[in-house]
């Protein structure tokens, strides 16, 4: 068992969180992460609106009998309305949700709400700077992106073994854990993560590759078949940058940010419900399809329990290892 920081404060026993993953973060498959150790997320892009949302939440609540989960909360600048998130908090609050997690536009005007329910805030931070100055303003975690995060990394370039070894430093300041996203898919990453100063790790391209997530098999083969070259940057014509695979999607993209366009124009190819409908029916190409280069290291298909406990003994035997080999 690995114990850190960010496990004793919701009480769990491995350092592992599952991202918000879009169209993918829902209670069935959440909840799987919570009941083998970690700390599952579901996301409100998943839902129609508040209601559903609520019922995914109760859902949580019974399939994990009460495991502390995650709700991620995307706040894309100038589309994103205020009275709409108070109304998912407070079902936040009325629900006794362990933790919120905001990524995007900055929270600040939401995070009393949250305190006042006893609601963790996780922040989805990109660089070192932001981290501390959300640890200063209130944070109890900071979720660091670095460049290699699947959906929106940190667009300063900068991987995340360099930031989230300087973010987990000036966070310790404040005693603020970090979490370390991106690149991350085995024990081996996980223990690096250590290493560095980081309280525990965030996957989502690992957990794509697994049997139980609701996502077509045919995303998956893809997956297993292409390597840690075949993500590309896209979206920033619109200063929403996602990392993706690179599919006809992604390249359509591309040319139509290149030549110059308009937001509705790409909306015709990057609509979340055109994702969301190619996870179901396995079309690859027809829309985006959030990955990021450490499906590089992924080379089989696993259940949730089995990737959680294999990545715990195989970071423990790496930290075991580097201790033997100290003399």
């Amino acid at each position: 068992m690995i114990k850190t920081k960010f496990t004793e404060m919701f009480g769990i026993e491995k350092p592992i969180v599952q991202g918000g993953m879009q169209h993918l973060g829902i209670a069935e498959f959440a909840s799987l992460v919570c009941n083998a150790g970690g700390m599952g997320t579901i996301n409100i892009t998943c839902y129609p609106g508040v209601d559903e949302f609520h019922e995914d939440v109760i859902k949580m609540k019974e399939f994990t009998n009460n495991k502390p989960f995650i709700v991620n909360i995307s706040l894309v600048p100038d589309l994103t309305k205020g009275e709409e998130i108070f109304k998912y908090i407070d079902v936040c609050a009325k629900e006794g949700v362990a933790a919120i997690e905001f990524a995007g536009a900055s929270p600040v005007e939401f995070m009393p709400a949250c305190k006042e329910a006893g609601i963790k805030i996780i922040h989805k931070s990109p660089n070192a700077k932001v981290a501390a100055s959300m640890a200063r303003k209130g944070a109890d975690v900071i979720t660091i992106a670095g460049y290699e995060v699947a959906g929106h990394p940190s667009m300063d370039g900068i991987g995340t073994f360099v930031i989230a070894n300087k973010a987990a430093k000036v966070c310790a300041e404040y005693g603020v854990p970090v979490l370390a996203a991106g690149g991350v898919a085995d024990g081996k990453g996980l223990a690096a993560a250590l290493a560095l100063g980081a309280q525990g790790v965030v996957l989502g391209t690992r957990f794509v590759a697994t049997t139980e997530c609701p996502i077509s098999d045919n995303h998956k083969e893809w997956l297993l078949e292409h390597t840690e070259k075949d993500t590309v940057i896209i979206q920033k014509s619109i200063h929403n940058a996602a990392r993706v695979a690179n599919n006809m999607a992604a390249k359509l993209t591309l040319e139509m940010e290149k030549r110059g366009t308009t937001l509705e124009e790409l909306m015709t190819v990057i609509a979340g419900r055109l994702s969301k409908k190619c996870y179901k029916n396995g079309d690859i190409d027809g829309g985006i399809y959030a990955l990021g280069p450490a499906m590089g290291l992924i080379d089989d298909i696993k259940p949730v329990q089995q990737l959680m406990d294999d990545m715990v003994a195989e970071a423990e035997e790496v930290i075991g290892g580097l201790k033997a080999s100290i003399y």
